[in-house]
């Protein structure tokens, strides 16, 4: 029973004609702090949930405060854990399964930098909460990225760091893994097939431009086969979210090229703008 539940739940997490999976994340604050697009942090969500992405990730807090209006329209996913601008490298769990289940969330999700020195106390925590997700039927997501002390700046790109991080998830138990791109579909081809649970990637500062991060999208997911994305500065700090949303929903969904999406973003904007 328990695992049918995963699956009911992992069904509204994935579109069903793409087999996509379309998260973005408002979990920034306690990690970075209070930037600029979550100030008016009720707007930036309903903004979001008007661009129809699949599931938003928050944590309880802020779900309880912002989210009963978008009940039932796209899947929660309650942040379990964060990082600190004093502490980078470690992950200090908050949340449980239990509140995931009372708050009606489709997942929980909880982060881990890798290759570091504290991957060992935040493996042991992502083992529990994957325990109890299987005990109760709801999908885990790990936020996994290979930044820990050992990795250097220029190498938290590497393949096999990355492919590191997503392998271990799955090891645990994570049934989807948030992480960074490697910049290169062939190399990013290479993580993806390391790791049998689903990966999904960041948006994160790796591009300069919306078009940047509209080709990244596009080679992600239709050269590298990734299972999803989990995008969040870039999307929720663009002066037209919902419309971003949708755009970049045509390409993960709907096999729209990068000039298409750039296309309809500039429709749905021009539109916008006559109301």
């Amino acid at each position: 029973m328990a695992m049918l539940g995963k699956a009911v739940r992992m069904s509204r997490l994935v579109n069903p004609k793409s087999d996509k999976m379309m998260a973005i994340t408002v979990d920034h604050s306690i990690s970075r702090g209070i930037m600029t697009g979550l100030i008016h942090i009720q707007d930036t969500i309903d903004k979001i949930v008007a661009g129809a992405p699949n599931a938003i990730t928050m944590t309880k807090g802020i779900a309880e405060q912002c989210f009963h209006q978008h009940a039932g329209k796209v899947s929660l996913l309650l942040k379990c854990s964060s990082y600190s601008p004093v502490a980078p490298t470690c992950d200090t769990v908050f949340g449980d399964v239990e509140e995931g289940i009372r708050m009606g969330a489709d997942g929980v999700s909880v982060g881990a930098m890798v290759l570091g020195n504290y991957q060992d106390q935040q493996f042991a925590e992502i083992g529990k909460l994957a325990k109890d997700c299987m005990s109760y039927g709801i999908p885990l997501v790990g936020h996994i990225y290979p930044k820990g002390e050992t990795v250097a700046p220029e190498d938290r790109t590497k393949w096999e760091n990355i492919a590191y991080g997503v392998r271990a998830g799955a090891e645990l138990g994570v049934d989807i893994i948030k992480t960074t791109y490697t910049g290169d579909p062939k190399t990013m081809a290479k993580v993806v097939e390391a790791c049998p649970a689903r990966v999904a990637i960041q948006g994160g500062d790796a591009c300069k431009t919306i078009e940047d991060y509209m080709n990244m999208t596009y080679d992600a997911i239709n050269k590298a086969n990734v299972g999803g994305v989990v995008f969040g500065r870039f999307v929720w700090s663009y002066s037209d979210v919902t419309s971003l949303v949708k755009a970049l929903g045509s390409i993960i969904h709907d096999k729209a090229t990068p000039q298409q999406a750039m296309e309809m973003l500039r429709d749905l904007e021009s539109d916008n703008k006559k109301k």
